[in-house]
């Protein structure tokens, strides 16, 4: 196997992309060997599902595409990142219990924590950002 396997995606940031981003990392993910029913699999696709919701949602118009970035270092961890050209960072919201939304980067943290992952966001060179998790990969890897 290669030491880096490596799969982008760039979608128009409307709604119906997020759909389409969520079918192609399940694609991507079953193509380098997890299986679809995984828990793993139904955790990623619900983290990508948040990540390209808040590229749509909270980008105001801003940010014409996002990118969705997969990437397989070594058959040890696997990379997930979403990104947009907004500069405006995701910030933690209170959780009322009458809100209906805001409550995406807590679900997307909780679950990359309980996959033994870890969340960051980092600036783009054009002034965007990428939010990103990193999980370890447990699966062996089809070349």
């Amino acid at each position: 196997m290669a030491d880096q396997q490596e799969a982008s995606l760039t979608l128009p940031s409307d709604p119906v992309s997020v759909s389409s981003a969520r079918r192609y990392v399940a694609r991507v993910l079953t193509e380098w060997g997890l299986a679809d029913d995984a828990e793993l699999a139904d955790s990623v696709r619900l983290i990508v599902s948040e990540l390209a919701t808040n590229a749509v949602q909270h980008t105001f118009g801003q940010s014409p595409t996002f990118t969705v970035d997969l990437r397989l270092d070594r058959d040890e961890e696997l990379y997930l990142g979403v990104t947009d050209s907004h500069p405006r960072w995701p910030r933690r919201l209170p959780a009322a219990v009458q809100q209906d939304n805001g409550r995406g980067m807590v679900i997307i943290r909780c679950l990359a924590k309980e996959c033994g992952g870890r969340l960051t966001v980092s600036p783009t060179a054009e002034g965007g950002k990428t939010v990103s998790i990193a999980l370890p990969w447990t699966v062996s890897v089809q070349s």
